[in-house]
């Protein structure tokens, strides 16, 4: 099997690569870049491209790695004793499947996400170490051995907001997914939008870059921001000429909501422009 990307997701050779070099090394293939570079829909579009069931989980500030294993309900088990319900005798009714276990249960191989692992505890990817890597565990409640039957492909995503462990890195195949430059960026929105008119989406494109572009921003416009603010831009039929300056200097684009995030990139774009104005 070998990944060669998809018609709705523009993966660059060096990703592909690197898709292709897990699948080789049998090894969860660990994904970084900034937020809304695509990391989760990866996963989606491999699973679909190599034509194999997706298994996602989620993780929250919350989440444990035991329950991506299995949980067990003792207190479910505990209300149907006492009411005298006959499946209190089967403990099996009381082990909630996680996502790994489905993974390595499967009777074909699957694709597993585990997305946004840095939001965990610094001790849920080290709690994970031995299932990635020997693909079994233990079910202490019924007693049983749960091996995988076929390996998954597992993808790892993060946002860099926590540092992994090295034991965990060690384990992984590592992929950086760079911000993509004006030409990678114009076949993305080619795929999304290809009704665009060529005119406005090389003005859109500039104004994109130069908002991106500015000095101390605090979250710069990732890829989904602007494919979110040319849906907006065709949405409400905004005319070329709202998006261009007559004398070239740096002004506001409408709908900047949805490319600068919180009030300290607005702030400092609204006084960007007011000096360029004040300097004409």
């Amino acid at each position: 099997m070998k990944f060669q990307g998809t018609d709705n997701y523009i993966a660059t050779p060096d990703l592909m690569l690197a898709v292709n070099a897990a699948l080789t090394l049998k090894r969860p293939l660990l994904v970084k870049g900034e937020p809304g570079t695509g990391k989760t829909m990866l996963a989606e579009e491999v699973a679909q491209a190599l034509d194999m069931p997706l298994l996602q989980w989620h993780i929250k500030s919350t989440t444990k790695a035991q329950q991506g294993l299995y949980e067990y309900d003792a207190v479910s088990r505990l209300r149907d004793s006492q009411l005298g319900d006959e499946k209190v005798k089967d403990i099996n009714n009381y082990i909630v499947k996680g996502v790994l276990w489905q993974a390595f249960t499967a009777d074909r191989p699957v694709a597993l996400l585990i997305d946004e692992i840095d939001k965990a505890d610094i001790e849920f990817p080290n709690d994970l170490l031995r299932e990635i890597d020997r693909m079994e565990f233990y079910c202490y409640e019924t007693r049983e051995l749960v091996r995988a039957k076929h390996r998954p492909l597992v993808f790892i995503t993060s946002n860099n907001e926590k540092e992994l462990p090295d034991a965990f890195l060690r384990r992984c195949f590592f992929h950086y997914i760079k911000f993509p430059d004006a030409e990678t960026m114009q076949r993305i929105v080619d795929v999304h939008f290809p009704q665009l008119k060529k005119e406005l989406l090389a003005t859109a494109m500039k104004t994109f870059f130069d908002v991106r572009n500015l000095p101390g921003l605090k979250k710069k416009p990732s890829t989904s921001e602007l494919l979110d603010w040319l849906k907006l831009l065709m949405a409400e039929d905004i005319p070329l000429e709202a998006l261009q300056s007559a004398d070239s200097k740096v002004s506001i684009p409408p709908l900047v909501g949805a490319l600068l995030k919180n009030e300290q990139d607005t702030t400092l774009f609204e006084k960007l422009v007011f000096m360029n104005q004040r300097n004409r």
